[in-house]
């Protein structure tokens, strides 16, 4: 799909041929013309994001974690603070508050059938069941 714009992309072909390497504006034009089809890809479908900060301050948690493992006192400490942080972002992602299911699970599982774990994992999770 071409970016719309009508005279948009001819003006910025014609004025780029203008400016002196140096120009602010050349930098500009140099960043635009070739992510032009992107550009318009952005434009014309309201469902996509200009930048990836969704998607960063999703991810931050586990980025600041990293260092954090080091520390864990021990390679299972390690791994099972991961999989907390991989709880609690699924959690997250189904809408759920996280003390509520941590509290509810923590009660229910002394009783819960083994073979039925999956029943309490957050995607499978609903209050109704207890």
């Amino acid at each position: 799909m071409e970016c719309g714009g009508g005279d948009t992309k001819p003006w910025l072909l014609a004025t780029w041929k203008t400016l002196t390497p140096k120009h602010k504006l050349n930098a500009v034009i140099e960043y635009i013309l070739p992510r032009w089809v992107e550009l318009g890809r952005y434009l014309f479908n309201g469902e996509l994001e200009i930048d990836y900060n969704l998607i960063e301050n999703q991810i931050r948690p586990v980025a600041l974690g990293r260092k954090n493992y080091l520390f864990a006192g021990s390679h299972n400490g390690a791994r099972s603070s991961v999989m907390i942080y991989s709880l609690l972002g699924t959690d997250k992602l189904q809408g759920i508050e996280p003390y509520a299911w941590i509290k509810d699970v923590r009660q229910r599982l002394p009783e819960h059938p083994i073979n039925r774990g999956e029943e309490l994992l957050p995607q499978n999770w609903t209050r109704e069941q207890s």
